[in-house]
């Protein structure tokens, strides 16, 4: 397969440029862990790239669902972006405050919903700082409503079904992308209430290997380099999980670069698997 960098990913220097392209969205999409004593949203009235929209995975939602930031129906992500001036048609740029982190979720929650030309600002709000490229603060500008038509992909999803139903045919991989004592099951979880260890059969690479200190994506060479070492087959079908459904974007994005663009995501990941004491997990790595 042959990798497409410049689909999934854009650089400072071609955003700075198109900023006030008409049909170009630009979407501060950070998120912290819980526990953070963070407010994105109030950093994002404090401080954002010109233009762009505050896109909140918590509220864009299931909120109907015990388990974190789960995917909203179609008809609530198309509600919510016709609100915020989203339509359709229009090119999706995500970032967030660290580089790469959330950006990588929200780029894949609208290719869900059939969203093909969204895109992640290499190296995010920092190097966009960096750079001394412009910034604004106060109440965003309000945009006019938009028609925006989502069309979920479930080719990019997995639920707790497909996973069990895997573990007896094991016909994709699956690639947790949380840090290695939280995979072998040594440390222990962030959130309470969840057990240590992995789904069985599935292998691990730390999503923060696969980026530069400063949280730029690693050259292709690279990270093909990486997820061969884990043992990833690149040439079967694949899929990410993480602790909630949103580091597992940054394997997805990272993967699509390599050329596996149908790379699906275990939305519930292990704050579903992991509450669950009737599944079974493994430890060690």
């Amino acid at each position: 397969m042959v990798g497409d960098a410049s689909k999934w990913l854009v650089e400072t220097e071609w955003l700075a440029e198109r900023l006030e392209a008409p049909d170009l969205v630009v979407i501060d999409a950070t998120w912290h862990f819980p526990g953070s004593k963070r407010d994105a949203r109030q950093e994002y009235l404090d401080e954002r790239i010109p233009g762009a929209l505050y896109f909140d995975i918590a509220d864009i939602a299931d909120t109907d669902s015990p388990l974190p930031h789960m995917l909203p129906s179609p008809e609530k992500f198309s509600s919510r972006m016709r609100k915020m001036g989203i339509g359709d048609g229009m090119r999706i740029i995500v970032y967030d405050t660290y580089g790469m982190f959330s950006a990588a979720r929200v780029w894949w929650m609208f290719r869900v919903m059939g969203v093909a030309d969204a895109a992640v600002l290499n190296g995010g709000l920092p190097k966009w700082k960096s750079e001394g490229l412009p910034l604004e603060d106060g109440p965003p500008r309000h945009r006019s409503e938009r028609h925006f038509t989502a069309r979920r992909n479930v080719e990019l999803v997995r639920e707790r079904a497909d996973i069990e139903k895997n573990l007896k045919t094991s016909t994709e991989q699956l690639i947790d992308a949380r840090a290695a004592d939280r995979f072998s099951g040594s440390a222990p979880e962030p959130r309470e209430g969840m057990r240590s260890g992995h789904i069985p059969g599935s292998l691990n690479v730390h999503y923060q290997a696969l980026l530069n200190e400063d949280g730029t994506v690693k050259s292709e060479p690279q990270l093909r380099a990486i997820f061969e070492t884990a043992g990833v087959n690149l040439s079967q079908p694949l899929v990410t999980t993480c602790g909630s459904g949103v580091t597992a974007g940054i394997l997805a994005l990272t993967l699509a670069i390599l050329g596996h663009k149908r790379t699906a995501v275990y939305d519930g990941s292990w704050s579903e698997w992991g509450r669950d004491a009737s599944l079974p997990i493994e430890t060690g790595s």
